[in-house]
């Protein structure tokens, strides 16, 4: 089962997040597929930002900037959407960054989503809400097998353990309130995506891109970290897919799902490296000798799940991936117009079998 364009169109839907990268593609998506669109988010936080690049405001139906910490805010923006679908993507979402603004991370993430949920219960009309987290959730005790969806959740630094709280608050809310009411809730934890359009800092494939466009080399953290890979709409096409199956059959897919890629495309920051470099020529680069802040060796996801239950399968390998966001960013360097050139790789996905 792939994402249906035909259960979208006419759906009004509440996306918080869109001016970031993953929310931005989703925004296009949406709209390209006849959503209406109601986006709820910070201004953008990178300049250049695919925002901005994609023109991704002419994809919406409202474009409310503002905080999710801001409760009263949040909630008459979900209120004036009349929204029947909620996708919550608004987040702090660098692990780094919660080593520097730790209150703010956690005030973000999980009282953000506190926030959001407790609009949900205090408004009528919603169905369905997708709670995106991450991969990073879980209590990472270093294993080599995948992480499945009913492991304990935890966190080293604060983003991760932010993100294992927002796993708890949602669950807490739909026992508590929401499944009462008839409103299905899931999360929803993904790999490291990588893809057009993302400028955020501390990312390996932005930090990639940035150093070949000064001239500079790449200097990495942890060439040997090993992380799920994946490019952005394969994520993205299974939170649709669950908020479809979400709203359309009930309780059945209330709970936690991952959306990770193959297991051989879970590899460790020198290999994918090295691929860049080998895509474009003349690119170099070395390890820093700097002491690091803690972060995980070694992570992957089980979508076993996903897959059995709601048919959804990974599309482009790591390969694929690597090669589509280099693409896309030549694209930009050359001046083309990033929004036709985002549609154009979400067709060539949904054509890929």
């Amino acid at each position: 089962m792939g994402v249906n364009p035909s259960f979208w169109r006419g759906k009004r839907v509440f996306l918080t997040g869109h001016t970031g990268f993953k929310g931005g593609w989703m925004a296009m998506w949406l709209a390209s597929m006849g959503a209406e669109v109601h986006g709820y988010a910070l201004r953008p936080l990178t300049a250049p930002s695919l925002f901005e690049v994609a023109d991704v405001r002419r994809c919406l139906n409202s474009n409310t900037i503002a905080d999710v910490r801001d409760a009263m805010a949040l909630t008459h923006a979900l209120r004036t959407s009349r929204a029947e679908i909620v996708l919550h993507l608004a987040a702090q979402s660098l692990v780094r960054e919660s080593y520097r603004e730790p209150v703010e991370t956690y005030a973000t993430n999980v009282m953000g989503s506190v926030h959001l949920l407790e609009a949900v219960r205090m408004i009528d009309g919603v169905r369905a809400v997708v709670n995106v987290t991450t991969d990073k959730c879980y209590e990472n005790d270093g294993r080599p097998q995948p992480y499945r969806e009913h492991d304990a959740m935890g966190g080293y630094d604060p983003y991760s353990s932010s993100k294992g709280c927002a796993e708890l608050v949602t669950a807490a809310y739909r026992r508590s309130f929401l499944a009462a009411r008839g409103v299905r809730v899931a999360t929803a934890r993904a790999g490291n995506v990588i893809g057009g359009g993302d400028w955020a800092a501390d990312r390996l494939v932005p930090d990639f891109l940035r150093a070949i466009d000064a001239g500079q080399e790449l200097v990495i953290r942890s060439p040997g970290a090993t992380r799920p890979w994946q490019h952005v709409l394969e994520p993205i096409s299974g939170y649709f897919t669950l908020a479809q199956r979400l709203y359309e059959d009930g309780e059945a897919f209330d709970g936690a799902w991952n959306f990770g890629p193959h297991l051989s495309d879970v590899k460790p920051v020198s290999w994918i490296v090295q691929r860049l470099c080998d895509g474009v020529p003349g690119s170099r680069w070395s390890v820093s000798s700097t002491p690091q802040p803690h972060e995980a060796h070694m992570l992957s996801l089980d979508n076993a799940q996903a897959r059995d239950r709601l048919g959804w399968r990974p599309r482009w390998s790591i390969e694929q991936a690597l090669a589509r966001t280099l693409e896309w960013h030549l694209a930009w360097r050359k001046g083309s117009r990033m929004q036709a050139t985002c549609l154009e790789q979400l067709q060539a996905y949904e054509a890929t079998a």
